[in-house]
């Protein structure tokens, strides 16, 4: 090999290495290529309590799409969740937007209950039926001081 071809390879080299170097932040930095093959929807909810980014979305129990922010409204102190859903994935106005838990104390997500209108929701539309995550540790602690106060009352 002469010198030319050496500096050639090199040169392929560092490049490759920059490229991979740039792939490797926009990873850890959670950045993404721009993708025209999806859409974004929004929800709000009075709480969004344990549901994280990157949740998945689930349509029919099939993981469909993420959850892609999670933002407080400051005037109505709701959680406004951005949802993204490939484009073949079709939503009608009506559909309903749950925060579920994965099994009984697994991750939050996302299931979505189409509807019946006409009409289809489009990129940036937002969905307006919701309804929140169940608190379990409210339920089971209403559950143990209604019980306690009934208790005391019967004596």
């Amino acid at each position: 090999m002469n010198r030319r071809s050496i500096e050639f390879v090199v040169g392929l080299f560092v490049i490759a290495g920059l490229v991979a170097f740039l792939y490797l932040a926009m990873r850890i930095g959670g950045l993404e290529w721009p993708d025209h093959n999806h859409y974004h929807l929004t929800a709000r909810f009075s709480s969004a309590s344990g549901l994280k980014q990157g949740a998945f979305v689930e349509l029919a129990g099939v993981r469909v799409g993420k959850v892609s922010a999670i933002d407080l409204d400051p005037d109505s102190y709701e959680a406004v969740v951005t949802i993204e859903l490939p484009k073949r994935i079709r939503l009608q106005e009506d559909t309903i937007a749950s925060i579920r838990t994965a099994g009984i104390i697994g991750d939050r997500y996302i299931k979505l209950t189409p509807g019946g209108a006409d009409d289809y929701l489009a990129d940036g539309d937002e969905i307006t039926d919701t309804e929140s995550a169940i608190n379990i540790e409210e339920l089971v602690s209403k559950y143990i001081f209604e019980s306690g106060g009934k208790q005391t009352a019967k004596r």
